[in-house]
């Protein structure tokens, strides 16, 4: 018999610290196991390998298994998972015994398979963070580093809890975005199209019959000839650019965001954009704010959930700021100074932040900030789109009207002159 120490989770996500007897490491696992823990590190009294290496062989000698395919799981998916998950979890539930219902519960796909490998390495021995960390197609660095905190705290279903309603708001924001927009892209679609099918298939007729009265034409019609001939004739015709200049300008933006600076320079011009340029300045707020604030209430030290913050951020203006006061702190300085150098957020933010870090409660703080212009961003969608219609309303119109002028105003010169001439 030999004596192995070892390092495990208890059922409460408590970390556990003893020694145990057994005659070989696969003896040793299972005895452990046997206890109620799931074991994260074990190692021969005296010897020298420890740990995952063991684990894994104990397990069968399988390696961590990486879902391959295209593609990521659905944030849905993932977000509907974490609730489900933090309830089994409050309900006192073993974390093996919750994934592996989890796992049955999920349809055939991508979820359910990497459910299975995540359980499967906790069977063999691996933390929950650890496993989950090896599915980057499912859980990024944000949800590892969460899970890892809550491990550590022994707060596992608190953590789960709020990572699930941080995960949840965020979706219900971004579903009330995509929503506004679906319409006016909508009639802005329906409208290019049919004003093309005037261009292409209407003006032209009217050409010819203007060509055939031999008159001089008035300017609206003729820039309104030039506007036809450009989308039939012209080489490429113009109705090629029309369709194809948003897969052109989707392409290039995503050729521009291979590299930092050509998404630093895509991120500025977006929050440059009248009124729009707002309500992504003030998403963006909430989003870092949200995070870091749920990443320090978890107890994930600052410059850790700044790096974390930073790469979630989803704006490379908002990332290189939160890198600048990264480094700042690391110097020595506060939180709220290199912010406000920064000129990223509005001076509120600034001073709520600043005050929270004076009463030692940065991480409410910064929630509250974030509840804040998430109801903001929601006011300003709201007004978004009521904006749209009225003014989708009166250009439609004013384009039409200018098209109907434009076709009849030549034959209502013509009618004059045949009346004037017949008097």
């Amino acid at each position: 018999m030999s004596t192995f120490l070892y390092e495990a989770m208890n059922q409460a996500g408590q970390e556990v610290k003893d020694e145990i007897e057994a005659a070989s490491t696969e003896d040793a696992l299972a005895k452990i196991r046997s206890l109620g823990y799931y074991p994260t590190k074990l190692k021969q009294k005296g010897g020298k390998r420890a740990v995952k290496a063991e684990a894994a062989a104990a397990a069968g000698g399988k390696k961590k298994k990486t879902v391959g395919g295209i593609g990521r799981v659905k944030v849905k998916e993932v977000t509907q998972f974490t609730r489900q998950l933090s309830t089994l979890q409050d309900a006192g539930l073993p974390i093996l015994r919750s994934l592996r219902i989890l796992e049955q519960q999920q349809k055939p796909g991508m979820l359910r398979m990497i459910l299975r490998n995540v359980a499967d390495d906790i069977e063999g021995g691996a933390t929950l963070s650890e496993a989950m960390a090896s599915q980057p197609k499912a859980f990024d660095r944000l949800y590892c580093n969460m899970v890892q905190a809550g491990e550590t705290g022994g707060v596992l279903d608190v953590i789960l809890q709020r990572l699930a309603d941080f995960m949840e708001r965020a979706q219900r924001l971004k579903r009330k975005v995509v929503g506004a927009m679906i319409y006016p892209a909508v009639v802005i679609t329906f409208a290019v199209g049919i004003v093309a099918g005037i261009m292409i298939a209407v003006v032209p007729k009217f050409e010819e019959i203007f060509r055939d009265f031999g008159t001089t034409l008035p300017s609206m019609t003729m820039m309104l000839i030039n506007t036809s001939n450009w989308f039939v004739k012209a080489r490429p015709p113009g109705w090629v650019i029309v369709l194809f200049s948003p897969v052109i300008a989707v392409s290039l933006m995503k050729l521009l965001s291979m590299s930092e600076a050509g998404r630093y320079g895509i991120d500025l011009v977006k929050l440059k954009i009248p009124i729009l340029g707002n309500i992504l300045a003030k998403s963006a707020v909430a989003r870092f704010t949200r995070t870091l604030g749920t990443l320090l209430a978890a107890g994930v030290p600052i410059l850790e959930a700044i790096n974390i913050t930073r790469e979630t951020s989803g704006s490379e203006v908002y990332s290189r700021a939160l890198r600048t006061v990264h480094d700042e702190i690391r110097e020595g300085e506060s939180f709220a100074n290199p912010l406000r150098a920064a000129k990223i957020c509005d001076s509120i933010v600034v001073n709520m932040i600043d005050v929270g870090e004076e009463t030692g409660d940065l991480d409410k703080m910064l929630i509250k900030i974030a509840d804040n212009y998430d109801e903001e961003v929601e006011t300003l969608v709201d007004g978004l789109v009521s904006l749209l219609e009225p003014v989708m309303v009166v250009a439609l119109g004013g384009i039409v009207g200018f098209i109907v002028i434009a076709l009849f105003l030549p034959l209502v010169h013509l009618i004059n002159a045949v009346s004037g001439g017949g008097g």
